[in-house]
């Protein structure tokens, strides 16, 4: 079974707060991922979403005074809670505003992969990770997160399996 993250910036005055116009939405983005990845207004990640927020948890120490924006790649942003009388189907959803999507590519830019790696890369390897595939994470999250913060989006998050 795959279960994804997927990532979707948007600007904010185009986004509802409601979950149920928000769940509807990241379908349909869902549906259209390929066009959107391409245009860089998306992203996925497959399963291994927790491991990558665990490598970036260690530079948890350099960014103690920074409200951890090592948290914000990941799961930065609010709960989007459901709405009444939603389907009870719809995926977990979280909303990242702009000022969080900006610190979040700030962190991604100013982060060394390498010293992260040095700390973590031996327990990663016993895992099955290797280190190829959390730099092209990280390499795809700061692309990402940095064309969002360019143009000033926010980023919704859905939990989709």
């Amino acid at each position: 079974m795959s279960i994804y993250l997927h990532f979707r910036a948007v600007a904010e005055s185009e986004i509802r707060d409601d979950h149920a116009w928000l769940a509807a939405f990241m379908s349909e983005a869902w549906e259209n991922d390929i066009a959107e990845y391409e245009a860089g207004i998306a992203h996925s990640i497959n399963k291994g979403w927790d491991a990558v927020s665990d490598l970036y948890s260690v530079a948890d120490a350099r960014y103690a005074d920074a409200d951890e924006p090592w948290n914000l790649p990941i799961y930065g942003g609010r709960p989007v809670p459901h709405s009444a009388g939603a389907d009870p189907s719809d995926p977990p959803l979280m909303l990242l505003e702009p000022p969080g999507v900006s610190q979040a590519a700030r962190f991604l830019t100013t982060v060394s992969f390498d010293a992260l790696w040095n700390v973590v890369g031996a327990r990663f390897s016993v895992l099955g990770g290797t280190r190829e595939e959390y730099l092209d994470h990280h390499r795809d999250l700061q692309e990402f997160y940095g064309q969002a913060a360019s143009a000033g989006h926010a980023v919704v998050k859905a939990v989709w399996a």
